[in-house]
Order: C-alpha cells, then structure tokens, then sequence
C-alpha cells in the first residue's frame, strides 16, 4: 500500500512550493504533477515579477527549476492525472492511474483552466488556428494577422507577445475599456501593431480547414462585420479545476473551492491554495505564498494529528 504524509495534488507555483516546504520537513510527499504539469505559468512566456528575477524568467523555467528543488528535497512525482479522490474517511484516499494512494493530509493546488467562447467553429478549428497559449503557438503566425479575444492582463499579454511574430493583432473586447492593469493597457495602446474593436464579441470563426477570419458583431448597434485573420488567441478568463472535489469538499457557486479558516478546506486534514481557491490575485508569486502557508498547516495538522495519537489512552 502506497501511503504518505502529505499528497499534493497539482504542480503549479503553490503546489511545488508546498512540496520543497514539506520535503525539508523531511515529510513522506507525492505531488501528483498532471499529464500536463507546471500550472498555467507553463503557458507564459517572460514572467517579470517574480521576485528574485531583475531580468525575468520564462515560466516554463521557473517552473522546472521549481520542481527540481522539490525533488532535491526529496519529493516523489507522478506525471499523470487524479481520477477520483475519497476524503469521507482516513487515510485519505487518491485514485492516480487505477492506483489508490493513501495520505494522512492532502494539498490540493489544481489551479484553473483557460475558459473558451462555446462556439463549434472554435471546437472544429481548436489547433487550426484557434488556440489559448500564445507563446505556445505565437511562432507558427510569422507574418500573419491575429485576432486576441478579451481585455484583462492576460489578453493583453497575449496581444503584446503576439506582436513579436504578427503584423497586426486586433483585440475584441465585449466592453469600451480594458481591464488589464494601467501598465499593460499603456503598453498596448501605445504599440503600433495593435488595435481595438470595443463593444464588440465574436459570433463566429471562419475557415474550413485553418481560421480564414472571425464574424463580429457590436453589442451596442447589431452591426455585424468580418475581420480576416490567420489566428484567433482566446483569453477570456478561467475555470476552476474542481470537477473530481465536487462531493468531496465545499465549493463557491462558480466552482471554486472554500477555505473558511486560510488554507483549510471543508474537511479536516484537506487543505487547499493557489488559484482553485484564489480568483482575485491570480499571481505566480500569491500562489507560492500560500503554497508556502497551506504546507505549514499541514505541517502542523500533522503534528497535531501525532500528539493526539500519544496521548490517547492504551487498550
């Protein structure tokens, strides 16, 4: 039977720090990484304010380093998914690859997932064109027009990376203003090959066989139009990577999970950090904090949890 002090379940900047905080506690630790490990910082191309950094640093690599320092310490991976965890009775039980996994705490630090605008042309030409990760797909539009989709930071950093590579990027936005930070919209606004269709959403994606162009159509007047374009980059927000807790702990009408106490869950001895929980910082650098305090307490859980069986009386 595979059992352990502490599982973490997920790889990004919190759960990885969780991992190098419980591995120098010399705690048995599996962090259950993913198929697809290393959070959405995998996705970013130059991360400019993580501490530490006075250059930046390519998430990518961060993240590798990040890991490896877990594993200096002493934590076990798995490369794969969850498929269904059990936190009614103790040892907690985590099912990863038709194999269960026992735990005495469980962190849970799965993040979000990039949302997608519902469309079937957009399902039909996903990897033809239509993509969310623009450094993952930035290259292949040398010289081409692209279309970004929202008017948060992320939609404004993809726009600015996507300018490196296209002749024009155009960012449609549902409102007349962008939400991004006043750094980036300054960014954005200022650099040439960038423009704004405002009130504006896309009602569908043209193309056969690649993206040809994006039907758009003005929230205020109806007014619909065509905007040809080699690529359409999706950045419209997140989901919270919920679906295999849903029974199992507490959640928020939009699918995040509830911490009552800081990094406490629900459950006692589940613990939780990072951005399946946190909807409003969304930084690399907030996640690693709380991957830094939701490994105390469970730390500390730990301890507790050895006390009492000390003291509790002999049969």
């Amino acid at each position: 039977m595979a059992e352990y002090d502490v599982i973490i379940i997920g790889s990004g900047p919190a759960g990885l720090t969780a991992a190098i905080y419980a591995g120098r506690a010399l705690v048995k630790t599996l962090v259950v990484a993913g198929r697809l490990s290393g959070g959405q910082l995998m996705l970013t191309s130059g991360v400019e304010n993580f501490p530490g950094f006075s250059d930046g640093i390519q998430g990518p690599t961060l993240m590798e380093e990040m890991r490896k320092q877990a594993e200096r310490f002493g934590a076990g991976f798995l490369d794969d998914d969850v498929e269904s965890v059990d936190f009614s009775r103790k040892p907690f039980q985590v099912n990863v690859g038709g194999k269960v996994h026992y735990s005495k705490a469980v962190i849970i630090a799965t993040g979000s997932s990039a949302k997608w605008l519902g469309l079937t042309s957009e399902e039909k030409l996903r990897g033809r064109g239509v993509s969310s990760c623009a450094t993952c797909d930035g290259y292949f539009f040398r010289g081409k027009r692209v279309v970004v989709v929202g008017g948060g930071d992320t939609a404004v950093e993809e726009a600015l990376f996507l300018t490196k590579f296209a002749t024009e990027v155009v960012v449609i936005h549902r409102r007349d203003q962008l939400r991004a930070s006043k750094i980036m919209q300054r960014r954005a606004l200022s650099n040439d090959k960038i423009r704004f269709l405002w009130n504006s959403v896309i009602e569908d994606i043209l193309g056969k066989q690649s993206v040809e162009g994006v039907r758009v159509r003005n929230v205020e007047t109806g007014e619909q139009s065509i905007v040809a374009c080699d690529g359409v980059f999706v950045a419209i927000g997140f989901q919270p990577n919920t679906k295999i807790f849903g029974s199992q702990v507490r959640l928020d009408e939009k699918g995040y999970i509830i911490s009552g106490d800081g990094t406490k869950t629900s459950v006692d001895g589940v613990f939780v950090a990072g951005d399946v929980h946190d909807f409003k910082y969304r930084q690399a650098i907030t996640a690693a904090g709380e991957g830094c305090k939701v490994a105390m307490d469970a730390l500390a859980y730990l301890e507790e949890q050895k006390e009492l069986t000390l003291t509790a009386p002999q049969k």
